[in-house]
């Protein structure tokens, strides 16, 4: 489970970058949706944040012997932070997606409900880790 929580973090990490690095460079939201904002900066931000340290914690969780504890704490905290985040910016795309159907985002759902996604997995997996 450790290996797979670090692989959805850097898949995370990697999405929300890419997100992030449209936004920062070509001054447009990526994949033709609209851009969600959190105190005056793109959510895409925040996810790359959130996804980074998600990833050194999975990554303190798989290769350090004397942390284990403390990422498994991190990557659970961050992740559940990620839920409540990226629940709340869906909440707020639902009745396009109902209006419009699947075909309103590129990948079906809004990208933060497929943040949302990762987070509930990467978060599900934490607290089954915790309970081994």
């Amino acid at each position: 489970m450790k290996k797979t929580i670090f692989v959805l973090g850097m898949a995370g990490l990697l999405f929300a970058g890419y997100l992030s690095a449209v936004k920062l460079f070509n001054q447009t939201c990526a994949l033709g949706e609209s851009c969600a904002y959190f105190l005056g900066y793109p959510a895409c931000y925040y996810g790359f944040l959130m996804y980074l340290l998600i990833t050194i914690f999975a990554g303190l969780l798989l290769w350090s012997e004397k942390n284990k504890k403390m990422a498994l704490n991190g990557v659970t905290f961050v992740s559940f932070l990620g839920i409540l985040f990226a629940g709340y910016f869906t909440i707020n795309e639902l009745p396009l997606l109902f209006t419009n159907g699947f075909s309103a985002y590129f990948f079906g759902l809004p990208t933060c409900a497929l943040g949302l996604l990762f987070y509930i997995a990467i978060f599900t997996l934490s607290f089954f880790e915790r309970s081994k």
